[in-house]
């Protein structure tokens, strides 16, 4: 459409000015929800010595068919000392030391014993595929994050499994969040009939929390200019200011004029997706200003869409977009017009269904989504059983 930015080509506009605001060191349990500033190395080597894969028999990988004679025990964290000599074994628990010369296990449910004798219970006899070779996780020095992945449970484990005990991470953004209009009443007083609440910057806030070290809220805002530069003003040298409202074109939306005299600059205006066709970006020096639209589930679209991938990559994240899965569709759709557009659903157990209700400004509807479907412009009416990409709500949509 004339005069519209492509969504791709918004994003990567956008993206492209972000750069990383520096790096920390924490301990690795509170760098949860963090990218890495530099990749992780392993310090030591995992296992550092051949373990028992499973509860048995160990014995050398030369002595296989018994019987054989047991002679000591290897636990977990307690050894066995000894060198294994042919026709002994060692009862091992899972995770324990493999003997010396041991190079086979006998799984438990194999094995016949009787008092120290050994033998086999059945045709499945000792192997060495129950033998957690030294090394087969990882090596010392190996590479085992990269730089801008995002730190998760797993990872935790896997830094400290590794010998780390901290771990340099982005540094998160600061964040203020404007709500404007003249119909919004402050969360909790009075609401005439004339109004309504101002919840939008409460759930972009929400939102938002994981990547922002700190922000605060101002507002609600009057539909006035000088109301809206003081607004600005109030966000300090927050590193991303965001508005919800006025960034459309009538009468009353005043956010880019007031922008302008602020002292930003517009990057660009209006992008080629429904919900959220009037989202503006503005700079100010080093500040980034996101003008989302003032409808709840376009504002919400366009924070998921921008908003969130911009504060990913100011924290350090290598691929900051929301990440999209291959989902069946469960109910017919119809073709789209000449924007990009993103259809609330829900997550059944046999795919995607299409949430009825597609008013932008339905807040029960965009409570009980989980994802979103994506479908370009100008696509053709879709039938239940077609695959679909759909975006996750879940976690911003990250995996």
């Amino acid at each position: 459409m004339s005069g519209l930015l492509l969504l791709e080509e918004a994003q990567a506009r956008l993206l492209a000015a972000v750069e990383p605001l520096g790096a920390e060191v924490l301990p690795v349990a509170q760098a949860v929800g963090r990218y890495l500033a530099q990749p992780v190395l392993a310090r030591r080597t995992q296992p550092a010595a051949d373990l028992s894969a499973m509860d048995g028999y160990a014995m050398r990988a030369d002595d296989l068919a018994g019987p054989w004679q047991v002679v000591g025990e290897s636990a977990a964290g307690h050894p066995y000392a000894g060198e294994l000599a042919p026709g002994h074994a060692i009862r091992m628990s899972t995770g324990a030391l493999m003997p010396q010369g041991g190079g086979a296990v006998l799984l438990q449910e194999n094995a016949r014993r009787e008092g120290d004798r050994l033998s086999l219970a059945n045709a499945d006899g000792p192997t060495p595929r129950h033998v957690r070779r030294a090394g087969f996780d990882f090596a010392e020095g190996q590479a085992l994050l990269a730089a801008g992945q995002r730190i998760e449970a797993p990872q935790v484990a896997l830094a400290l499994m590794a010998g780390h005990e901290a771990v340099a991470v982005g540094r998160l953004p600061s964040l203020a969040v404007i709500d404007s209009g003249d119909e919004l009443a402050s969360p909790g007083g009075p609401v005439a009939s004339h109004q309504i609440p101002a919840s939008n910057g409460p759930m972009i806030e929400a939102l938002c929390r994981p990547l922002v070290a700190q922000s605060h809220r101002i507002g609600p805002v009057a539909d006035r200019l000088e109301a809206l530069v003081q607004a600005f003003d109030a966000a300090g040298d927050a590193d991303v200011v965001v508005t919800s409202g006025g960034a459309s074109v009538g009468d009353h939306d005043l956010v880019r004029p007031a922008l302008e005299r602020w002292g930003a600059t517009i990057d660009f205006w209006k992008v080629a997706i429904k919900p959220g066709k009037p989202l503006l970006v503005a700079r100010k020096g080093r500040q980034l200003v996101i003008g989302l639209p003032g409808n709840p589930v376009s504002s919400y679209v366009t924070a998921y869409l921008f908003l969130l991938p911009v504060l990913r990559r100011l924290a350090g994240a290598a691929t900051p977009l929301p990440l999209s899965a291959p989902m069946k569709l469960l109910a017919p759709l119809p073709a789209t017009g000449g924007r990009a557009e993103f259809d609330r659903a829900t997550l059944e157990p046999l795919g995607v269904l299409p949430i009825a209700q597609t008013d932008s400004s339905a807040l029960l509807a965009l409570s009980r989504a989980q994802a979103l479907i994506y479908r370009p412009a100008h696509a053709p009416v879709l039938h239940a059983g077609a695959v679909v990409p759909v975006y996750l709500l879940q976690n911003g949509g990250m995996a």
